[in-house]
């Protein structure tokens, strides 16, 4: 077979090899046109931040922090009764963290790992955290210069108030005072509260 038919046949010949070019450098121009318009000012597309994930029931983001309301709930393998009761969180106030929604079930973990399926009634909305370091200071201002107004035990469940981007209020045993935010469980770390 010719050259000249094997070129026929594909559709390639010398005088139209450009065009899939000349299109796709049009197409690339087109999409620089869009990014640039998209991004007026910047000259760069601009990256979106990940909107957070929310709950398919209460569209609350997760996973977010919550407290024990009873001071007894079975923890269930799965969103429903019928479901084996793996344990029984027995401590009231206790900070959780929602990480999943069915119905009008909750799927929790505790500061171990240890969770499993709770029905939401047994669940607040009011914050508490554990304090993770024994005889943890507690301050009367947001800085590590000011006066030490109480010492927390480690396991202690304190009432959470504000937050700041290092610090946050807390109030356990009739003591107030601010606490080092990384010391805390039950508080996001980029989490600000008023």
């Amino acid at each position: 077979m010719s050259r000249q038919a094997v070129q026929k046949r594909t559709g390639t010949s010398r005088r139209n090899r450009g065009i899939p070019r000349a299109v796709a450098g049009a197409v690339l121009l087109l999409s620089l046109a869009l990014c640039l318009a998209a991004s007026p000012g910047t000259g760069v597309a601009a990256q979106e931040m990940p909107e957070p994930e929310r709950g398919p029931v209460t569209n609350l983001p997760l996973p977010r922090f919550v407290s024990m309301k009873a001071s007894e709930g079975n923890v269930r393998r799965g969103p429903s009764l019928t479901h084996r009761i793996d344990w029984v969180f027995k401590r009231r106030g206790m900070p959780l963290e929602i990480t999943a929604e069915y119905g009008h079930w909750r799927r929790v973990r505790d500061r171990d790992g240890a969770g499993g399926w709770v029905h939401y009634a047994l669940l607040s909305g009011i914050r508490t955290v554990l304090i993770e370091e024994d005889m943890l200071r507690v301050r009367s201002r947001p800085e590590e210069t000011a006066p030490v107004i109480a010492a927390f035990e480690l396991g202690v469940v304190a009432h959470l108030g504000a937050c700041e981007i290092n610090w946050c209020e807390i109030t356990a045993g009739g003591h107030h005072g601010w606490a080092p935010k990384q010391k805390l469980w039950g508080v996001g770390a980029q989490e600000l509260r008023e």
